[in-house]
């Protein structure tokens, strides 16, 4: 088959158009600069928790320093990482995600919608002390200077993840229900 010479030059657009487009879609990793929190109540005081691990990865299109297409996001979080400040707490943390058996926290992307150029509804898997729970998360998405930005956070119960909220001072303290988890990802 022989094309004319306008036909050449549309394939060879079209050819260098898909490749362009292709090229974009990589695989990210997490950056030193992404951290986690978790927050949470007790009749004491309000607490925080954060970590600053870092592995996990994604993978995204990026066209023109927007995220057109969340294709993946996988995160291992160590339990250990988790710190207070404060050792007691801490290892009353670790006994309540029982981290002799469960070493990590993890997440699995399942699913990505884009509301706007900045905003994404997420649909993703959490296991946490053992359990896993399908979660919506709506996050902000930025780029800049070739680092993805993600933030978010989901409001979660100890009893969703098989979890008793943990108790201190034989009971008088006790921690509320509720969690937030935060989340401040920079992908390189």
């Amino acid at each position: 088959m022989k094309f004319s010479k306008k036909q050449s030059i549309l394939v060879l657009f079209a050819l260098v158009f898909i490749n362009i487009t292709a090229s974009a879609q990589k695989n990210y990793i997490l950056d030193t600069k992404t951290s986690f929190s978790v927050f949470g109540t007790s009749t004491l005081h309000d607490w925080e928790m954060t970590s600053a691990s870092k592995n996990g990865n994604a993978n995204l299109t990026v066209t023109d320093s927007k995220v057109v297409d969340i294709n993946s996001i996988n995160i291992d979080l160590a339990v250990e990482t988790i710190k207070s400040g404060k050792s007691g707490m801490d290892k009353i943390a670790y006994e309540t995600l029982n981290i002799k058996k469960f070493k990590t926290i993890k997440y699995v992307l399942k699913s990505a919608s884009k509301v706007n150029e900045t905003t994404w509804n997420l649909t993703g898997t959490y296991t946490i002390a053992g359990v896993s729970k399908d979660l919506k998360t709506q996050i902000k998405v930025a780029v800049v200077n070739g680092v993805v930005n993600i933030q978010g956070a989901n409001k979660i119960t100890f009893d969703e993840f098989g979890m008793k909220a943990p108790t201190a001072l034989l009971g008088t303290i006790k921690t509320g229900k509720d969690l937030t988890i935060k989340f401040n990802l920079n992908y390189k």
